[in-house]
């Protein structure tokens, strides 16, 4: 079940990647997690964008008109014997981790004591 998992995200990026939707081509968007059920009948796909939740949420809609596509070209790709439906989820997950990163880099730690921290943890 994980394979699966792992390849219908990846198979999700790329068809992303390829929609001329400008509502998700201009967005963005990283599909963030994949979660299937255990009859494949549905996978839910978390999508976030670099421009925060608006865009994110704008994205879904796009994409919820396109579900048939987007299953149909998974399906063609993964070759299985039942294409589960995508149900797609807006998250903010790119903007939440690019905000910790800011706060982690606006932190001022010597480089003195990160060196005699790591080695007092060796």
């Amino acid at each position: 079940m994980g394979r699966t998992t792992e390849d219908i995200k990846r198979e999700m990026t790329a068809i992303l990647r390829e929609m001329k939707d400008p509502r998700v081509r201009d967005s963005m968007i990283s599909v963030v997690r994949v979660e299937v059920t255990n009859d494949l009948s549905y996978c839910s796909v978390y999508v976030s964008s670099m421009y925060g939740m608006e865009k994110s949420k704008e994205a879904v809609k796009a994409l919820k008109n396109a579900a048939g596509f987007v299953r149909k070209e998974l399906g063609s790709r993964l070759r299985l014997r039942h294409t589960p439906a995508p149900l797609f989820y807006a998250t903010d997950s790119i903007e939440y981790s690019a905000g910790i990163n800011k706060i982690l880099n606006e932190l001022d730690i010597p480089e003195e004591e990160e060196e005699e921290e790591n080695e007092e943890d060796i």
